[in-house]
């Protein structure tokens, strides 16, 4: 087993094990619908399809990016996309960086387009890699190897800086974000992993030419906790915990970019736990809605269960458009919210 592969799995067990997460909210309490005791709505006529980036969904769905290294992620990949084009959901694979590097497919590859021809499958590499060795030519290769409609690009500075060997020369990658985007034939797609992007941060990659932000705040999973508890070095253990609940709220982030940049679609991730929080994260700005810690326990274990927690997410975020009196939503968007 590689380092990247013991790394990833590393990843995936501290995830499961549920002791990794923010201690802070993801900032969805805060906010309260106004309750439509007259929604003159037919619940089950109630439609929450949708369109991201040009891409029909059924739901606002997105099972967001979670692993891309260990033998697991062929199963978990494998759940997530059958799921996917029986749900009508997008899927947003791990990162593609060890399929790249290794003879491997790790799950991830043309098997996913056979099982899922229907949805959108986004790609994924870290950006800092496009200033530690990887290019233009290796996102391609992200791209082809999955036939993804969109790359992903994932943002993990304190990630990067509290794990043993990461990446931590950051200079150029915005240059580099915008130089691939003028040459990738795809939207490229830019994401926090859990630390969340401010309003000005947001400003500066949209001025890049990327195409949507996944804020991935905080509130969900902590990477400075997972890298932490990766560590047999006390000092790193410790500094896991003190950095364990830095960042920005996914709520937080959300309200600031949409009102920043109204015109930019945004993905909510980062401590959603259900479709009601999904329903408050569409009136905040939100075109889709992604899970990853919340769905892996599904994930890990078959298609149907993973089918089971959608339509459970599904089923709460058509209630709370029956209680606010939406048939679609468009119309939740215009729902009254307190907070």
């Amino acid at each position: 087993m590689t380092d990247i592969e013991r790394r990833k799995r590393d990843h995936l067990d501290i995830v499961l094990s549920g002791t990794a997460s923010h201690t802070m909210p993801a900032g969805f309490d805060r906010f309260s619908f106004a309750h439509n005791a007259l929604p003159e709505v037919n619940f089950d006529a109630i439609d929450l399809a949708s369109q991201f980036l040009g891409f029909p969904l059924r739901i606002p769905f997105l099972a967001s990016s979670m692993t891309g290294g260990p033998v697991e992620s062929i199963t978990i990949n494998r759940a997530l996309a059958e799921a996917a084009q029986q749900c009508g959901f997008a899927m947003g694979v791990g990162s593609q960086r060890i399929a790249l590097t290794t003879p491997e497919t790790h799950g991830l590859g043309r098997e996913l387009r056979r099982i899922a021809p229907d949805i959108p499958i986004f790609g994924n590499l870290g950006a800092v890699q496009l200033v530690n060795g990887m290019g233009v030519d290796d996102a391609r290769r992200a791209v082809d190897a999955i036939e993804a409609n969109a790359l992903i690009l994932h943002l993990n500075p304190l990630q990067e800086v509290l794990q043993k060997g990461g990446d931590t020369n950051f200079k150029g990658v915005a240059a580099a974000i915008e130089r691939l985007v003028k040459h990738l034939p795809v939207p490229v797609i830019i994401k926090e992993v859990g630390s969340g992007i401010s309003a000005g941060v947001a400003g500066r990659l949209i001025a890049c030419g990327v195409s949507a932000i996944d804020v991935a705040g905080a509130g969900g999973t902590s990477w400075a906790a997972v890298e932490g508890k990766r560590s047999t070095d006390a000092a790193d253990l410790s500094l896991g915990e003190i950095y364990r609940d830095w960042g920005i709220s996914t709520a937080e982030c959300l309200s600031e970019i949409h009102a920043a940049y109204p015109s930019m679609p945004l993905i909510a991730s980062g401590g959603i736990r259900h479709g009601l929080d999904a329903a408050k994260a569409i009136r905040l700005g939100a075109s889709l809605v992604g899970q990853a810690a919340a769905l892996l326990p599904a994930a890990t274990q078959s298609t149907e269960a993973v089918i089971v927690h959608v339509e459970g997410f599904e089923r709460a975020l058509k209630i709370a458009c029956f209680v606010t009196g939406s048939a679609s939503l468009a119309e939740l968007r215009q729902a009254a919210l307190r907070g």
